[in-house]
């Protein structure tokens, strides 16, 4: 699995290694001191939440969603310089889809192989419409739940997962992101250790889809104006071309703290 530099990585290593992979990892995204202060961010919330409701949540996992009403840890990773450069190539125009904190507890077994854009009725020759990011809190280990993927699965058309099939684990210390294709098949790792293993995927799907959670309401709109402005498109006040999302007919940040008209 390449790892890449975050201080002299471009958008072209990543998207070749998207394209030829599937996925990559990029090492030294976030500073330690910005490590540190997304996990504070996040532990009262983790402390207060159950564990998850099935199997592929996990039972031992416990999952922050409408993230972006809860911390501001992530609201610069989002808009990252060169996330944004890859998404603008892969995917054009593009918003926050599934924004969530992920704490894999200890016990846990592993989850089910699967690929994100699944959840769209879409071929599986159809152009990319998902990029995700899981951005490492703790150093990621086969131990402790890293995640697996399956190289080069983003090509498949006809299959699923099969015994035999080669699949890595995204091992990989804090503040490291892994960036991956929604056809790629992967999952969470089992948990053999004592201590829990906390990351965030930041997932984006073009922006004529419907993105799995629905942040106008998950994040408030008083929470949304103090945003930067990129963030807030992101989380969908915004346009895509011609006019896929209007509010009353207009722009539809123009009603983040304005009422619209009865």
């Amino acid at each position: 699995m390449a790892h890449l530099d975050a201080v002299t990585v471009t958008v072209d290593d990543v998207v070749a290694a998207l394209d030829s992979d599937g996925y990559c990892i990029v090492e030294g995204m976030l500073s330690a001191d910005e490590v540190a202060t997304a996990k504070a961010s996040l532990r009262q919330v983790l402390d207060e939440l159950p564990g998850g409701r099935n199997d592929f949540e996990g039972f031992r996992t416990k999952r922050v969603y409408a993230l972006f009403a809860k911390t501001r840890a992530f609201d610069e990773a989002a808009i990252n310089p060169l996330l944004l450069g890859v998404l603008d190539r892969v995917l054009g125009h593009y918003q926050l889809s599934a924004p969530t904190g992920i704490q894999i507890g200890p016990g846990e077994k592993a989850q089910v192989l699967h690929h994100d854009a699944s959840v769209y009725p879409l071929p599986r020759d159809f152009a990319d419409v998902v990029v995700n990011t899981m951005w490492a809190l703790d150093d990621f280990t086969v131990e402790n739940g890293a995640t697996r993927i399956i190289p080069g699965s983003h090509r498949w058309i006809d299959r699923r997962p099969a015994p035999g099939d080669t699949v890595v684990d995204a091992v990989m210390p804090a503040g490291s992101v892994i960036f991956y294709g929604g056809k790629v098949f992967h999952g969470g790792g089992a948990n053999s250790t004592d201590t829990p293993r906390l990351g965030v995927i930041l997932e984006y799907v073009s922006a004529w889809l419907r993105p799995q959670e629905t942040h106008l309401l998950a994040v408030p709109r008083a929470v949304a104006a103090e945003l930067p402005e990129r963030l807030q498109e992101l989380l969908g006040y915004n346009i895509y071309p011609p006019f896929l999302g209007y509010v009353d007919g207009r722009h539809p940040r123009r009603y983040i703290t304005t009422e619209v008209s009865t």
